[in-house]
């Protein structure tokens, strides 16, 4: 499968790094102060001010960006018989990837701070794998403790499951099957397909659209349009998200290339309160991640639409349906 990198990154493209001790992160829901955390429990419950908010506030800003992160390069990406071996969830990164993750906290810092906003701040959710965890290790480093309101592990960002310890001549023939057979439907032996992490992918985002409407990630009594949402986990789960967000097809889904380690998707607010890659992305970058005309254009029109809009121009629609041509209509 092609490589397709986002944002390359270069050594003056980011501050110099600190070569100290790596934080220890928890990985419990609310990262707050010690005035807001009793025993390591949150006090403060944002569903709970649903029942007694005004009936006439205003919802929470939403946050401004979704970035997706990809881990940094594993020892499985250099060497595959790793997997014979080590449970996949065990598996580290390299020392390359520990450096493509660091340097990937700074390209993100380094574009959050162009917003030219002092209140910003990123909140982490981080596939319990272990490459991502230390990716998420990595990557912090380019954020004090002020700037991060708080992170969660989260199982459903996991890899694919491609079957408990891997057999390295029967995964080669597998994966020849699955692009046979459709690389979203085929499950692996004992194991799990594209559809099957589209399903656990779908009940995460409903948790993180509630997240965001409830304004989980305010600080008590702020209301900060500054958050930015940062989403650690591995290549097909990000491109599945992205088909789940976008509700783009099965046939869009398997025209996507994976992401380089370490390296970022943004889906950032447009102008109507939408999220779109087109508004941090160029047309060039996206294309060559596989995106096509259609939805391209459905990347155009997110730029200005507003939460809860339905593209009544849908290209989709009109390229399904073959006899629009016969009632003069616009294909």
């Amino acid at each position: 499968m092609a490589t397709f990198t986002f944002t390359p990154i270069s050594s003056a493209s980011y501050l110099p790094l600190s070569h100290g001790k790596l934080p220890s992160f928890n990985p419990i829901q609310r990262l707050g102060s010690p005035k807001e955390a009793i025993n390591g429990h949150a006090t403060t419950f944002p569903e709970k001010n649903l029942l007694t908010r005004p009936v006439t506030s205003s919802p929470p800003p939403r946050p401004r960006r979704l970035i997706l992160v990809r881990h940094g390069e594993s020892e499985g990406n250099v060497d595959e018989s790793v997997y014979t071996r080590v449970a996949d969830p065990k598996i580290a990164l390299t020392e390359k990837g520990k450096t493509e993750a660091e340097e990937c906290g700074w390209v993100i810092r380094e574009m959050i701070e162009k917003d030219g906003a002092a209140d910003w701040k990123v909140y982490f959710y981080v596939s319990p794998y272990k490459r991502t965890l230390e990716t998420l290790q990595h990557l912090g480093r380019a954020f004090e403790r002020s700037r991060i309101a708080g992170l969660r592990e989260e199982p459903r960002i996991r890899e694919q499951d491609f079957g408990n310890f891997q057999d390295r001549e029967k995964m080669r023939v597998d994966k020849a099957l699955r692009l046979r057979y459709g690389r979203f439907f085929y499950r692996f032996p004992n194991g799990e397909s594209a559809a099957d992490v589209y399903d656990r992918i779908t009940g995460f985002r409903e948790t993180l659209r509630a997240d965001i409407d409830i304004g989980r990630f305010q600080p008590p009594g702020e209301q900060s349009p500054n958050m930015n949402l940062i989403i650690v986990s591995h290549g097909l789960a990000l491109r599945v998200f992205l088909m789940r967000w976008y509700k783009w097809t099965v046939e869009q889904f398997e025209r996507l290339n994976n992401m380089g380690n370490g390296n970022i998707i943004v889906m950032e607010k447009g102008y109507g309160g939408r999220y779109s890659l087109l508004m941090h992305h160029t047309e060039e970058e996206l294309r060559k991640f596989g995106l096509t005309d259609e939805m391209l254009i459905d990347q155009d029109w997110q730029k200005t639409a507003r939460p809860g809009e339905l593209n009544y121009d849908c290209p989709v629609v009109n390229s399904f349906f073959t006899h629009f041509e016969d009632e003069g209509c616009r294909t």
